[in-house]
């Protein structure tokens, strides 16, 4: 140390404070680093994007790396600086404590605490870059990790603790994915984001949550005159209809509306039998069945309609392509009678709302801000009779969470008008 000069010992010891603060920043930088955009940015053909996910593909190995290289500099810091201070004073008890103590404030100001700091808060920038240089010391450091890893995995297993199941999959949950989505702010635009919440919820409803009820279905039935069908014909709001004979458990096949028009304008002496001739096959599934699975079915069988019975073979109500697709996208433009009632509910300006009965609870939470159960009935009418166990006489009021609902008119065995009032409590009464 004699004859180094002292401008060139602290010059080395500059250049480790250096490299300890490289390998801390870049240690940081990462594991902060946003894996989904270097994937992004590999698959566009980023060489230093690429390097990156190579290294985050290992870890345990670069983790080693980065402690070992850290340890060994911040030491021979320490060293450097006793040297330095031996050389220079002689073998002062108190210079030499106080050169350690002035070197191992700087190490974690310089070293550790600040570059870290960096690091975390310019990942993405400063990631890219570092592993460019950590990948070849990775590979030409591979002996001496090796070597340190036989005592790491020796003390682990002495402990009974599995080296592998230290770090965590990557992988995201369709949960975790969930919240990334929720907490992404401006960078997706929100009719974007919302798309995607919305197939993740199609996972967890069925076919039952957004088919048109049997009630509501505009079936056509042979056994009436055929002047009644040419009229129902020239009046329907839909391309295809079910077609039964007698009684809507009894369909027959779907009526392409198209066809059937165009044997009004060709024939004179129609009979029910010239419809039938035209019946393309029905598509029958389980009320049970996910959406996200109809979805799938509708694509392999390629069909657009399916009539939805229950395990008694009785017709609960049909599901179209469009049905399951709104629920992802939201309505699509449309003159029908329903769709028109669906979008025009919401809160009055005394927070009052008047709904039918077979108003979906779905549409109702989601248009309303309610948080009706969704694990029972699915219309407001059902959910009304298994809370009063009865077929109430209007008026009669109940509290549901927040809300307040009351009964205003009742026909035919079912609820058909009710009012919304919304009031604030949790409580459940009656």
């Amino acid at each position: 140390m004699d004859n180094i000069p002292l401008w060139a010992q602290f010059l080395a010891l500059a250049f480790l404070i250096f490299l300890s603060a490289f390998f801390a920043m870049a240690e940081t930088a990462l594991m902060a680093a946003n894996r989904f955009r270097l994937r992004h940015q590999a698959k566009r053909g980023s060489r230093r994007a690429i390097a990156t996910l190579w290294l985050l593909e290992r870890t345990e190995t670069l983790l080693s790396l980065v402690l070992v290289a850290n340890t060994l500099l911040n030491a021979m810091a320490i060293a450097l600086v006793t040297a330095i201070a031996i050389t220079n004073f002689g073998m002062e008890e108190h210079v030499i404590v106080i050169a350690i103590c002035a070197v191992v404030f700087v190490l974690i100001v310089v070293a550790e605490i600040s570059p870290k700091i960096i690091g975390a808060r310019y990942a993405d920038q400063i990631v890219l870059p570092a592993s460019v240089i950590l990948r070849p010391l990775l590979r030409m450091a591979r002996p001496l990790i090796w070597f340190v890893d036989l005592f790491v995995n020796a003390l682990l297993r002495l402990f009974r603790i599995k080296p592998s199941s230290a770090l965590q999959d990557a992988r995201l949950s369709p949960d975790e994915l969930r919240s990334v989505l929720l907490e992404s702010g401006n960078f997706i635009p929100q009719k974007h984001k919302s798309i995607l919440l919305n197939l993740f919820d199609l996972e967890s409803i069925s076919v039952e949550d957004v088919m048109t009820p049997r009630a509501q279905i505009e079936a056509l039935d042979l056994s009436v005159p055929v002047e009644q069908i040419r009229e129902q014909l020239t009046t329907c709001y839909h391309n295809k209809l079910p077609v039964y004979d007698g009684e809507i458990n009894q369909i027959v096949g779907i009526l392409h509306v198209r066809k059937a028009v165009g044997l009004l304008n060709e024939e004179d002496e129609l009979t029910a039998e010239h419809f039938r001739a035209l019946l393309s096959e029905p598509y029958f599934i389980p009320q049970d069945t996910g959406a996200f699975d109809q979805l799938q079915n509708f694509q392999e069988n390629k069909e657009r309609l399916a009539i939805i019975v229950d395990e008694y073979g009785e017709v609960q109500g049909l599901v179209t392509l469009d049905d399951i697709i709104e629920e992802m996208i939201g309505d699509f433009t449309t003159s029908t009678p329903s769709a028109a009632r669906a979008d025009s509910f919401g809160w009055d300006a005394r927070g009052e709302c008047i709904l039918e009965g077979v108003t979906a609870l779905r549409d109702i939470n989601k248009r309303l801000g309610l948080d009706f159960p969704l694990d029972g009935p699915k219309t407001l009418n059902g959910m009304l009779l298994e809370w009063l166990q009865e077929i109430p006489e209007a008026p009669i009021s109940v509290k549901i969470g927040n809300c307040i609902i009351e009964v205003m008119q009742v026909h035919d065995q079912s609820i058909k008008v009710v009012k919304l009032r919304r009031i604030d409590g949790p409580a459940l009464q009656k």
